[in-house]
């Protein structure tokens, strides 16, 4: 989902720790390490990296523009291969069916079958190409916070592990409880009471 969508999820984190100056060529060098490949001639199911907001099918991160006043602006893009089962299993028994009359056998071995089934995925990966999905994000990085648009579970988990990988700095997922605990206003009685509160179970 992108941030110019007529309609976005977003979901919001914090940014733990700092990066070393100078800023812009630290994050420069860290998307250009982490850009995303390409895996359509490739036996790969799964890719995940960065990518630029401007251009995301041809990132190029050595002349993209890729901060706007004090907030960095990039995607992430996840390409997927899924292979349909039918398909999977149409080829897999035409090879068996030339296997056997090859070998002039009447059955294949189940560890045979399961090596078979394996070299029939792998050719299939290498013919279709991977599905791209790209979600945009935005980084104040003076403020310490992160825009990421997606509520997507997949989406999020691939973003705050590359985004770990990638900076070197964790990122704190922000809801009710998580945004109170790290509002610079709660005294220290109120923080107290928020520690103790405890979820409430609504079915008996």
């Amino acid at each position: 989902m992108g941030l110019l969508s007529s309609s976005v999820s977003i979901t919001q984190y914090r940014v733990e720790g700092r990066l070393p100056d100078p800023v812009m060529s630290t994050v420069r060098e860290a998307l250009k390490k982490n850009t995303i490949g390409e895996i359509d001639d490739d036996t790969c199911e799964q890719m995940v990296g960065w990518t630029t907001f401007e251009d995301p099918f041809t990132p190029d991160f050595e002349s993209a523009a890729i901060v706007i006043d004090t907030t960095f602006l990039f995607s992430l893009r996840i390409d997927k291969k899924s292979i349909p089962t039918k398909v999977v299993q149409k080829h897999f028994n035409q090879e068996m069916t030339r296997r056997l009359a090859d070998s002039q056998r009447d059955f294949l071995s189940r560890s045979e079958k399961k090596l078979l089934k394996e070299q029939v995925v792998n050719v299939l990966s290498t013919r279709i190409p991977a599905t791209p999905n790209t979600y945009d994000l935005a980084w104040d990085y003076e403020d310490g916070r992160l825009w990421f648009f997606s509520n997507l579970k997949s989406a999020n988990e691939a973003l705050e592990t590359l985004f770990t990988q990638s900076f070197n700095l964790s990122l704190i997922r922000l809801f009710p409880y998580t945004a109170a605990e790290y509002d610079p206003e709660l005294t220290a009685t109120e923080r107290d009471n928020l520690n103790q509160l405890q979820p409430t179970l609504f079915v008996e």
